[in-house]
């Protein structure tokens, strides 16, 4: 029996043509019967590091019963000129959250997946205390089971106080240990009691992965990397995904 939690993240490969360029995570959000693909804004547009894919590809079960059967699915980015994915901005300026709308059509019949809902998402009157565990599914490195295509799952916590956005910006931070690929994983939170209604998956969908956070001051040879990350409110998706 396989961890639904593990079939709800995705690998992202992003290509320049058929020139392969990075490596990143996202994951599944369904809404009124669409799907999407969640990821960094940053994997699909980065201007400071130059990194202007116009496709990315991402890797999809195509056997319930044999999840080493997969597929490559190849996601045009733009059409006529203008990009595909959404994005959103706050006061503060860009939110580092990206999602792009699949056509369920297009799939394989057999695409074998699952995905978050809004129901996943926190409601305003739920609280999480810091130090609270988490996960975080990704693939750091591209690295993952190569036969079953799946990711590997990060402990983390809570370091900062949920619910506020940390120096005015519209993230929390996590205390993990994570690596380049991991941009774009689920930030997910263990629910000890599920309703009905998280019956199949029983995660809440806190936040989205998207940096690792460093000090500009750090003695590279004397200190230690801090170790904490930015994860962006997960709440952002019922705006980038309202019809």
């Amino acid at each position: 029996m396989i961890e639904p939690l593990l079939l709800t993240a995705a690998r992202i490969s992003t290509f320049n043509q058929q020139i392969p360029l990075t490596n990143a995570s996202g994951f599944f959000f369904a809404r009124d019967r669409r799907l999407f693909l969640v990821t960094s804004r940053h994997v699909m547009f980065d201007e400071p590091s130059l990194h202007f894919p116009d496709r990315i590809e991402i890797e999809l079960h195509t056997e319930a019963v044999n999840l080493a059967r997969s597929t490559g699915f190849s996601i045009p980015l733009y059409r006529n000129g203008k990009s595909l994915w959404r994005q959103a901005l706050d006061k503060a300026g860009e939110i580092d959250v990206a999602v792009i709308e699949l056509e369920r059509g297009a799939l394989p019949a057999t695409t074998h997946y699952c995905a978050f809902t809004p129901e996943n998402l926190l409601s305003p009157s739920d609280q999480v205390e810091v130090g609270t565990s988490l996960l975080v599914v990704g693939f750091p490195l591209g690295f993952h089971d190569t036969l079953h295509h799946m990711p590997v799952v990060r402990q983390a916590v809570v370091a900062s106080s949920f619910g506020l956005r940390f120096q005015g910006q519209g993230y929390f931070l996590t205390d993990a240990r994570t690596h380049r690929g991991t941009s774009g994983a689920p930030v997910v939170m263990r629910i000890s009691r599920p309703d009905p209604t998280h019956d199949v998956l029983p995660w809440m969908l806190l936040g989205v992965h998207s940096s690792r956070i460093d000090v500009g001051t750090r003695d590279l040879s004397l200190d230690e990397a801090l170790g904490l990350n930015c994860a962006w409110y997960a709440d952002i998706l019922l705006t980038l995904t309202e019809p």
